[in-house]
């Protein structure tokens, strides 16, 4: 682990103090919900890819005593493992909100994970399950995991995505075969359906934690259209000129709003009193509101759990 604490600090802070996890927390949703939950007294583990990138985001940040930058690649369950050994072994303050927030978009190819899985299912949905089936035994109670979901999960939304298609989760892991569609229209696709993925990764967890949700509570954040976000990354140039420059003037429009404003929201629902036992909403910004109907189906759930499940535990292939 990569820390910008001391042992001392650190050590000093263990008595006291609640700590955040937050994924992807080196740019856009993930960094100003970090600048947020600081702001708000928590000590954050910034978990990162790249923790080069990471440090000089910490740096950016105001009392960079109370951050840790984490080491943590999502398209390797081997390197979630690794995170979570060393984040259960670190001197921090009880954790107490798990935040889980990288995501991203593949556009241009096919692209597999370390461990042979299609990389926008396995990093937006796949670690994040290994990532919280590996911590939600050990948080302190109460204690809060959001999971960052988009409302192009809901094909009744006026968002230009492809419409989810939620097959098995089997053959979302597996991209065997031909494509049926350009692979730039299945990239999105297969982005959206990620995002559903993780609504329905949120309610099952919920249903699975309990009426009194064991202490932790389980929600779903759509920070709504956020232009300038990285998931633009893998893009054309001018469809990623067009996500920089142009997108943002529609920030006037309801539910389109900075990374600044969405990472307050986010913060806010990980710490605020006023969200005390809210557990297994969806929430557009800090609106409960109600997800996509699939969201709800059941029998999809429990597919994906019992098979995220058999994946996670999986060597390599």
């Amino acid at each position: 682990m990569t820390s910008l604490l001391s042992l001392t600090t650190l050590l000093s802070v263990t008595t006291s103090g609640r700590t955040a996890i937050v994924t992807g927390a080196n740019s856009g949703l993930g960094l100003e919900c970090s600048r947020a939950l600081l702001r708000e007294g928590w000590h954050v583990v910034m978990a990162v890819r790249d923790t080069e990138r990471g440090r000089a985001a910490a740096d950016s940040l105001d009392h960079r005593d109370r951050c840790v930058v984490s080491r943590v690649d999502l398209s390797s369950l081997a390197s979630v493992r690794t995170f979570l050994a060393e984040h259960l072994d670190a001197a921090l303050p009880p954790t107490r909100a798990v935040i889980c927030n990288a995501a991203v978009q593949v556009v241009s190819r096919t692209r597999l994970s370390a461990d042979g899985y299609e990389l926008t299912f396995a990093v937006n949905h796949l670690a994040h399950f290994a990532l919280v089936q590996g911590l939600v035994g050990q948080l302190a109670r109460p204690s809060r995991i959001i999971v960052v979901s988009s409302g192009t999960h809901d094909p009744t939304k006026r968002t230009g995505m492809p419409a989810p298609h939620y097959t098995s989760a089997e053959e979302l892991a597996h991209a065997d075969g031909d494509p049926e569609e350009p692979i730039a229209k299945l990239g999105r696709r297969r982005y959206t359906t990620s995002k559903l993925c993780n609504v329905l990764f949120a309610y099952e967890l919920d249903r699975r934690l309990g009426r009194d949700h064991g202490g932790v509570a389980v929600n779903v954040f759509d920070p709504g259209l956020m232009p300038g976000s990285g998931l633009a990354r893998d893009y054309t140039g001018p469809q990623r000129a067009a996500w920089r420059f142009i997108l943002p003037l529609l920030r006037f429009l309801p539910d389109v709003h900075s990374a600044r404003t969405s990472g307050e929201h986010l913060a806010t629902l990980a710490g605020d009193r006023r969200f005390e036992g809210a557990s297994g909403q969806y929430f557009l910004g800090l609106r409960p509101v109600r997800s996509s109907i699939d969201s709800f189906d059941t029998t999809k759930a429990e597919d994906l759990w019992h098979t995220s499940e058999r994946l996670v535990a999986l060597e390599p292939r």
